[in-house]
């Protein structure tokens, strides 16, 4: 996302599974992407920011790209909280929830069967559709406090 936010097009890659397996085939994937990406016109164009998943398998048996919007997931475990053999609070982020929505079209559908996935990210979290009545309550709240 840095890279995104300096103007340069950046890609996240992930395997879709935990673990090490097949991930000479995963770098392939990744490796034969960005040679296409370094040719085509792609990156002539605006900043882009990329998430990529690759399935967790052989070579021959990962399916080409699609792109998908993010799926979303239901909440993550509680954080672990304790304390180290010297005193120190450690913290262990909990495991991220299971798919609430991996309908087609998302990214969970897709890699389940198996493809590459990938998914045009942008960085502007402004809710767009409130600003004039968020803007419009500080104006009370303010007029408010200040008479």
């Amino acid at each position: 996302m840095e890279a995104y936010l300096f103007g340069i097009p950046a890609m996240a890659v992930s395997q879709i599974n935990k673990g090490w397996e097949h991930l000479s085939a995963a770098a392939q994937t990744v490796q034969n992407m960005v040679q296409k990406m370094i040719v085509g016109p792609l990156l002539d164009q605006q900043p882009w920011l990329l998430n990529v998943n690759i399935p967790n398998l052989p070579f021959e048996q990962i399916k080409p790209p699609i792109v998908c919007r993010l799926g979303r997931r239901h909440a993550a475990e509680p954080v672990i909280t304790q304390v180290d053999p010297r005193g120190q609070t450690m913290y262990w982020i909990g495991n991220a929830g299971p798919a609430m929505d991996d309908s087609e079209g998302t990214d969970f559908h897709s890699a389940q069967l198996g493809h590459v996935v990938v998914t045009p990210l942008k960085v502007d979290l402004s809710d767009h559709d409130n600003l004039s009545s968020w803007s419009q309550s500080c104006k009370d709240i303010f007029h408010r406090t200040s008479a």
